[in-house]
């Protein structure tokens, strides 16, 4: 990555993060951390501090929207091969844009609050995402970006003792369910959920707010600064796609192993079936009727040999499969790990690849995700 951060958008926590020692990075169109300096800080001590404790993230640059009127569930609903309509009040879900031709737009995610969906988009994608919502559905209900709004993510197990301090009832809250708070007269809206596989919030805060949020936050004992190279480590434990290198417009939902979610009643002979960009593609893969070419997979490197994105994977022979789209040292388990993409006769837990890193052959097998379990709390 490049220091060079000319031209960039910054955010609402952007003179803390020189303060605190920041490596600032351009990424999304930002000015960002990418790691901390300091005691107990660097991209490997802010990855354990956030598996043993509490990281705060600034997760800014994310898109917040809100799509409001009677007809927006439904008329979301027509853009992704999730159900809108039958979320409850206060319940979030994962969400999938989709193409026409069913390949993927952006993740993200949504809450029904009521009196509207809130809706985070990712940040490189933001623009486009807010461009392909309007047009699709703007005259069916009022879509209305959020820019007056900043995003923290406070991520590990002690997370909810540190944030219960400063905004009491949030430990009531429990994996994918939000609702509105108040602090120091700034109104949030905190949903538990997040990005790294441990249980966590993420925190919805005025520009003008985020700042104090931020530092009132960083006061407390459990609590250091994080950045996106953890980040970037912490999901890839997690088995989480990142747009762009895991999951683009070249991939469906089936393809990339999102089927989980897909719910029952978006699916053929489910009672809402199809009616979303799309769906003649992902219907068709889902029930065996369409190809599925390629599946996103784990992998375990069996030497000590990082591998990363877009090294090329074969079989056994040397004939090609794919290539990795995501691969690091996994700080938790010690252990190089990826994701990548192999044909369907090489996807089976357990079947050994070959990953070619710098002319040399890396064994590698197929492993279930994620690869550090998952500790989100739901009650």
């Amino acid at each position: 990555m490049s220091d060079r951060t000319t031209d960039l958008h910054t955010t609402p926590l952007n003179a803390l993060h020189i303060e605190l020692g920041a490596r600032m990075v351009p990424f999304a169109g930002y000015s960002m951390p990418v790691q901390y300096q300091g005691p107990g800080l660097g991209l490997m001590a802010e990855h354990q501090h956030t598996r043993t404790a509490a990281g705060l993230f600034d997760v800014s640059h994310m898109g917040q929207l809100r799509l409001v009127g009677p007809d927006a569930a439904t008329a979301f609903e027509s853009l992704m091969p999730v159900d809108v309509v039958g979320l409850p009040v206060g319940k979030q879900r994962y969400g999938l844009l989709l193409t026409e031709q069913g390949t993927i737009i952006d993740d993200l995610m949504f809450v029904n609050r009521g009196t509207d969906i809130f809706v985070i988009v990712n940040g490189a994608c933001k623009a486009g995402d807010i461009a392909h919502i309007t047009q699709a559905i703007g005259a069916r209900c009022d879509v209305t970006p959020m820019p007056e709004r900043a995003l923290l993510a406070l991520q590990g197990p002690q997370a909810v003792t540190a944030l219960t301090r400063l905004v009491p009832g949030v430990d009531k809250l429990v994996f994918m369910t939000g609702a509105a708070f108040a602090w120091n007269g700034a109104d949030l809206f905190i949903t538990r959920s997040g990005y790294t596989g441990e249980d966590g919030f993420e925190i919805s805060v005025p520009d003008n707010a985020a700042d104090a949020l931020a530092r009132a936050l960083l006061a407390q004992p459990e609590v250091k600064p994080i950045g996106l190279g953890a980040r970037n480590s912490l999901r890839l434990e997690a088995g989480l796609c990142l747009y762009g290198q895991d999951i683009d417009t070249t991939t469906t939902p089936v393809e990339a192993a999102l089927n989980w979610a897909m719910q029952k009643v978006r699916r053929t002979g489910g009672t809402r079936a199809g009616g979303f960009a799309g769906a003649a593609t992902v219907l068709g893969q889902l029930n065996g009727t369409q190809p599925v070419n390629k599946v996103r997979v784990g992998l375990l490197a069996l030497e000590r040999v990082p591998v990363r994105e877009h090294t090329e994977l074969t079989d056994l022979n040397g004939a090609h499969l794919g290539e990795v789209t995501s691969g690091l040292l996994g700080p938790t388990i010690n252990r190089p790990i990826a994701m990548g993409y192999v044909p369907p006769s090489h996807a089976a837990v357990g079947t050994r690849l070959t990953a070619v890193v710098r002319g040399k052959p890396v064994p590698m097998e197929v492993v279930a995700m994620p690869f550090v379990p998952t500790r989100y709390y739901r009650g």
